[in-house]
């Protein structure tokens, strides 16, 4: 009798690779005696169950069903406290993301904007703090930008078709984090008492906001028609004229507002983080926020992006330390989960993972919809939010999905997952980085957001321990 061991479980891909499972026998040759004969039969029902499964599996996942309105709303104590310390709030946010109508109300718990345990009152007078404190800063903007309001020569920004830094390809990793960056390498959290701010830097970071903030792309107004179609003309060229916002005169009015927006709060925010400034990749970051809450709350925008950054400021750093850190993750979970696929890249000295830089950067951004974006981030961000209010593993009992507790690193497991889901290729096809490179930039749109947040849970339980 010849047995030959096999792994059976759930496939990772539409390749028929396989992520995690449970070890069957395989006979490749029985006696013909009645018990081994059943053994057989049994053995292949058994495969043939689990390979019903997987096919099952495999397809496109149901997006589950999100928070809805009226269960956010039956989850407020009648004091405006979030019942149970927010554990029920955060269970279904980590598991299936939340309605696209109540997003503007939920972010700031999910962000840390209002505390996951504050009272109305409470968070009332934050707001109100925020609000002035925005102001303070737009002010302060203000006064710079009439103290240096100058013509605005794009030379200044461009060399001919390319960038200052010599980068001609944004898609280009290594280009996209150095473009435009004039920021320290301290380590500090920002505040509001950060010093070291010189005002030539920050009429640097002015000049690049707008060159990026004319060029992003319209995929929110998709997202958010009622947002788009609610803005006149003279409206927009009211704010545009504000921020100096310049060469906009192609775009329709819905976006030559959402740029001079993403002006307006970045400015705000390299006057509040000093240390990080502003650096190509933040807008794309920023976009999704503003789309999501109005104009007449920039302030609360503002706060969300504050809070985002906490953990995303350490992508834009130029000494790329916080950069590193992550790639290293993304590496050590292949290598735990696939030691075949990581001696591949080994191989092919890629095992530093550099070819999901651009995904590292800016958190998938550019290779999920706008939609699948908002889905990531919010289950990533309920994530961090659990484990900011202290609740870890046992605080999910029976309920936690997948047994995967709260980890700051989500989109680490994410990326991983996804290049997991490629492994045949990448083993049978490609023969160098960059051909990985290309095809990890080549996912944008062929992505299922939520089997990949399937499979990135299924790391986090398998391998949480030993990362």
């Amino acid at each position: 009798m010849v047995a030959d061991e096999v792994i059976i479980g759930r496939t990772n891909g539409d390749d028929g690779s396989f992520l995690l499972g449970t070890r069957e026998i395989f006979w490749g040759a029985v006696d013909a005696s009645p018990s081994n004969v059943g053994l057989a039969i049994a053995v292949t029902a058994v495969a043939g169950i689990a390979v019903v499964a997987t096919l099952v599996y495999t397809s496109r996942r149901r997006k589950p069903a999100a928070l809805l309105p009226q269960q956010w709303r039956a989850l407020f104590t009648p004091d405006g406290k979030l019942s149970d310390g927010g554990v029920k709030f955060l269970k279904k946010a980590r598991v299936a993301g939340v309605d696209p109508s109540i997003r503007s109300e939920v972010w700031p718990f999910l962000l840390g904007v209002y505390d996951i345990r504050s009272s109305k009152e409470e968070r009332d007078k934050v707001r109100a703090h925020n609000r002035k404190k925005y102001e303070d800063l737009r002010r302060q903007c203000r006064k710079i930008l009439k103290r240096h309001d100058t013509s605005f020569k794009p030379k200044e920004v461009y060399v001919g078709n390319r960038r200052e830094n010599g980068c001609a390809d944004e898609n280009n990793p290594s280009c996209s984090q150095r473009q435009q960056c004039s920021f320290s390498t301290t380590t500090s959290n920002p505040s509001e008492t950060s010093t070291g701010f010189k005002e030539s830097d920050f009429v640097t970071w002015q000049r690049t906001m707008r060159v990026d903030a004319v060029r992003a792309n319209g995929e929110w107004i998709t997202y958010s028609p009622s947002q788009a179609s609610s803005v006149s003309e003279s409206r927009a060229q009211r704010l545009a004229k504000s921020v100096r916002l310049r060469d906009y005169n192609h775009l329709e009015p819905c976006r030559i507002h959402h740029a001079a927006r993403l002006v307006r709060i970045l400015e705000a925010y390299a006057l509040y983080d000093p240390e990080i400034g502003y650096c190509q990749g933040m807008s794309d970051l920023l976009t999704p926020i503003i789309a999501v809450v109005d104009d007449q709350d920039d302030f609360e925008a503002f706060w969300c992006f504050v809070g985002f950054m906490r953990k995303a400021r350490h992508n834009f750093r130029l000494d790329e330390m916080g950069i590193r850190r992550q790639l290293d993750m993304v590496s050590k979970i292949i290598r735990c989960q696939d030691g075949h696929l990581y001696e591949h890249l080994k191989q092919l000295q890629a095992e530093d993972c550099f070819f999901v830089y651009r995904m590292v950067v800016v958190l998938l951004r550019r290779e999920l919809s706008f939609e699948q974006t908002l889905n990531l981030w919010e289950v990533m961000w309920a994530d961090q939010a659990a484990i900011r209010a202290g609740i870890g593993k046992s605080g999910w009992g029976r309920m936690m999905r997948f047994g995967a507790p709260p980890t700051d690193d989500l989109l680490l497991y994410a990326i991983a997952a996804g290049v997991l889901q490629r492994r045949k290729m990448i083993i049978e096809r490609f023969d160098c980085m960059e051909e990985i490179m290309r095809e990890c930039n080549g996912m944008a749109g062929n992505l299922d957001v939520w089997k990949l947040l399937d499979d990135a849970h299924d790391l986090v339980v398998n391998l949480h321990e030993k990362i």
